[in-house]
């Protein structure tokens, strides 16, 4: 029994820790393993920093692109609203002639009339729109 100890602890690698079965084997120092605590710490304390690091980078970026897009679909968003506002006036002053034009029997006097009165409309619909200051809708 004692000779495979000894060929145990004399075919271990050095840099494996001895096996503990009871009370056979050297048993490693306090100070060594406060050593050996200590770095472990010191290796996941900077591993962490660099995850942080990493993880706040990204963040920024993420907003970066956010405002860009918000910007775009600001733009896109009022885009459609002066064109859908300027056609609706159009639309509704052609539809108000149109129908007089056919309860009256009348030619197209009504219609061009109101088409008119639609597009002066639609445009002080857009005018409106592009006088208010930037963010403040109505």
């Amino acid at each position: 029994m004692e000779q495979d100890v000894a060929q145990n602890s004399a075919g271990q690698d050095e840099s494996e820790p001895p096996k503990r079965n009871g009370n056979e084997g050297p048993s490693r120092s306090a100070a060594d393993e406060d050593d050996q605590l200590r770095m472990r710490l010191e290796r996941l304390s900077a591993v962490l920093d660099a995850q942080a690091k990493a993880e706040a980078s990204s963040r920024q970026n993420e907003e970066k692109e956010t405002r860009n897009t918000s910007g775009i679909g600001q733009a896109v968003t009022l885009g459609m609203r002066v064109l859908s506002e300027f056609l609706a006036a159009v639309l509704v002053g052609g539809l108000i002639g149109w129908g007089i034009d056919y309860t009256t029997g009348t030619t197209p006097v009504f219609l061009i009339i109101f088409l008119l009165l639609g597009a002066a409309a639609g445009s002080w619909s857009v005018y409106r729109l592009a006088m208010q200051p930037l963010g403040k809708e109505r």
